[in-house]
């Protein structure tokens, strides 16, 4: 039997995606001339049709269906985005200089998200396979077997990164190689190597691009003054910037959280999604919610998120498949990461990278690969030892 509080768990948080996208658009309605109740039935169709998803694949075989549904999501969605830059206008329109979205039906796909659960699965099958415990492998043979998945994500990367213009994406991505490698049996000091690199690699990004520059600065022009309290004056002078305006959206998304308070202002009685702050309903969703439902609020879908995240390890934690632990834990990490680094970007604590919240932000293509990958962890913990899973 499938983890039934696991499935309530992410259907509740769909449901609050489908209120929310209707109380938070309200000015976008207005600003695209649309009905009032187009977003939220938009929101609505995917999310019934992605709890319908993951009811479907958690009646399955994890032993007939997994494998080959975690690939064709690998390799479908690394085709797609591969020739998305070559599809004409009308099916793959730039929107922002970067060509993301697929057009069907009137509605927009985004294959990155489904690429996204692909990437996780294709780690854990050949994790379980080719890496195992360290024992007393060298550093260089780590790396030797390590070239491999370098290579697969170095790819990813370029296309996600420079084709898409979406480093968000990635950095979330590698995050989860990273963690994943830890769980898959590598040495701590390959872990920190690895990690160390990374690092570089991101620095190598940001510093090629003036307006990945312009955005780190104005990130560290507003955390400056709280971080550099704990350093030495001789130190801290050296790393200070120019004070800037505080950036428009990170203003409005801390004035919209300060305004909440401690019991927000009430659904859909909230001030800052009426044209002051952009995307409430998607990547600033959190501080919408914290206006209009104020810190209990956010508590509560912190809460459920985080129970909901215990319910996944715990799938990884009581079966004794190698892929499923690895798939059921790359799955955790990645929906940590995507939430984290939404709440940490839209409260001014690092730049925003335009990442949404995992069942939450407006938008179907994430909503529903998110439930894909969670179905596929439904239809695994049907492999793990459910008496001790349900305690």
């Amino acid at each position: 039997m499938a983890d039934r509080k696991l499935f309530a768990l992410v259907a509740s948080l769909i449901g609050m995606s489908i209120i929310l996208s209707y109380t938070l658009s309200t000015y976008t309605t207005l600003l695209f001339g649309v009905s009032e109740f187009h977003f939220v039935l938009r929101q609505a169709t995917f999310g019934i049709m992605s709890i319908t998803v993951i009811w479907i694949l958690a009646q399955l075989d994890p032993d007939k269906w997994l494998t080959p549904i975690g690939f064709t999501l690998f390799l479908g969605a690394s085709v797609l985005m591969v020739a998305m830059p070559f599809l004409s206008e009308s099916l793959v329109p730039t929107v922002g200089g970067a060509k993301r979205w697929i057009k069907l039906a009137g509605f927009s796909i985004a294959p990155v998200e489904f690429f996204k659960i692909g990437f996780v699965y294709f780690l854990a099958w050949s994790f379980s396979r080719k890496l195992g415990h360290h024992g007393g492998m060298g550093l260089v043979n780590e790396f030797k077997r390590f070239v491999p998945y370098a290579l697969v994500f170095v790819a990813s990367m370029f296309i996600i990164a420079f084709v898409q213009s979406d480093l968000g994406q990635v950095v979330v991505l590698g995050m989860t190689l990273l963690f994943m490698l830890m769980f898959a049996g590598s040495s701590f000091r390959f872990f920190f190597s690895i990690l160390s690199g990374v690092i570089v690699f991101f620095l190598f990004f940001i510093l090629t691009a003036e307006h990945r520059i312009i955005r780190i600065k104005s990130w560290w022009a507003l955390a400056q003054n709280s971080v550099l309290a704990l350093f030495p004056d001789w130190i801290a002078e050296q790393l200070r910037v120019p004070t800037e305006v505080e950036p428009y959206q990170i203003g409005h998304s801390l004035n919209a959280i300060h305004n909440g308070g401690l019991f927000g202002t009430g659904i859909a009685n909230g001030t800052f999604k009426l044209g002051f702050l952009s995307e409430v309903h998607t990547d600033f969703i959190l501080a919408g919610i914290a206006e209009e439902f104020g810190f209990f609020g956010v508590l509560l879908v912190v809460f459920i998120f985080m129970w909901m995240l215990q319910r996944i390890f715990k799938v990884a934690n009581r079966t004794k498949d190698r892929t499923i632990y690895l798939f059921s834990i790359g799955m955790g990490l990645l929906l940590s990461f995507a939430f984290l680094i939404n709440a940490y970007g839209i409260s001014g604590i690092t730049p925003i990278k335009g990442i949404s919240v995992p069942f939450l932000s407006y938008g179907g293509s994430a909503i529903l690969a998110a439930s894909i990958g969670v179905g596929m962890v439904l239809m695994a913990s049907k492999k793990a030892d459910m008496s001790k899973v349900n305690k």
